[in-house]
């Protein structure tokens, strides 16, 4: 039985970029890419919050996309990060998009601007509309300022069947139980919060789109697969072997924390993009000690 697209373990993928020019470092990109994939994850989020895309330019975002779907090579799903707080500034970028190789669009819900829940009905379904692939809204209020009600989640799912899910970073668990009680079949439910993922696994949710899995993908995967499977004995374990990397990684603000994990693996160099700084020591220090700890 095929599984379903979007189910188990995407990965937010970062940006690496090089020192002191801070272009993106392709050959860098493409190691991690191949060290995800090889590790068993499921799909990946392209051009994400994780990704910097905010601080690329249009051709930069462009490039990096073209690069992920070169390198993927249809051997998993990619997700394109493609959202904004405004509505027509979006369905013109999605009318001018190459779709080639993406699966879908994770599309954040509108910043800054803080519409009602009606706003936020009426922007999902012009985005549903011009979109040819399906769309996954994310609602993340601790950075965009307005939350997406179970209600309106659930309005969304019933009017707009190219939505087909939603990635929840809201943290609120009975808002996340709501819509998993009252959700329409097949519509997925992705936790947005890596310390989140084994409880809502536990309640019905498909997977989880990761931040800790560009650095562990294997032992993510790992969790979400027995979890998927109703093994929570054995996924237990796994996650709590996890939970204090997922939070560390977090001290600081995203992707501040995941890179310089990456760089304490050896795979990037930790440069970031302002107005995003580098870890500071101390968190430097302590993901490494907390990396040591979690191999031995």
């Amino acid at each position: 039985m095929k599984t379903p697209l979007f189910t188990g373990t995407g990965v937010a993928l970062i940006t690496p970029f090089r020192r002191g020019q801070e272009t993106v470092d392709f050959t860098k990109l493409e190691a991690l890419i191949e060290y995800i994939i090889t590790s068993g994850v499921d799909y990946i989020v392209a051009l994400g919050t994780t990704s910097e895309a905010a601080t690329m330019t249009d051709s930069e975002r462009a490039a990096v996309k073209e690069f992920i779907v070169e390198t993927v090579a249809g051997r998993v799903p990619i997700m394109l990060g493609l959202g904004g707080n405004n509505t027509l500034a979006v369905t013109d970028t999605i009318n001018r998009t190459n779709f080639d190789g993406i699966a879908g669009i994770l599309s954040v819900a509108p910043y800054y601007n803080k519409p009602n829940q009606r706003g936020l009905l009426a922007h999902y379904r012009s985005v549903a509309e011009a979109s040819p692939v399906p769309v996954v809204m994310y609602n993340v209020p601790g950075r965009t300022g307005v939350n997406i009600a179970a209600e309106t989640a659930l309005a969304i799912a019933a009017e707009c069947p190219n939505v087909i899910g939603i990635k929840e970073a809201s943290g609120n668990i009975s808002q996340v139980m709501e819509i998993l009680r009252n959700r329409p079949q097949g519509f997925r439910v992705i936790s947005g919060d890596d310390a989140l993922t084994y409880p809502l696994l536990a309640l019905g949710a498909d997977g989880v789109i990761s931040v800790i899995a560009n650095a562990l993908p294997k032992e993510t995967s790992d969790m979400v697969h027995l979890a998927l499977k109703g093994d929570f004995k054995h996924a237990l374990p796994i996650h709590y072997r996890l939970l204090p990397l997922m939070h560390a990684i977090f001290d600081e603000g995203n992707p501040t924390g995941i890179k310089a994990l990456l760089e304490a693996q050896g795979r990037i160099t930790n440069i970031l993009r302002l107005p995003l700084v580098k870890a500071s020591k101390q968190l430097t220090n302590k993901l490494t000690t907390l990396y040591n700890e979690f191999g031995a």
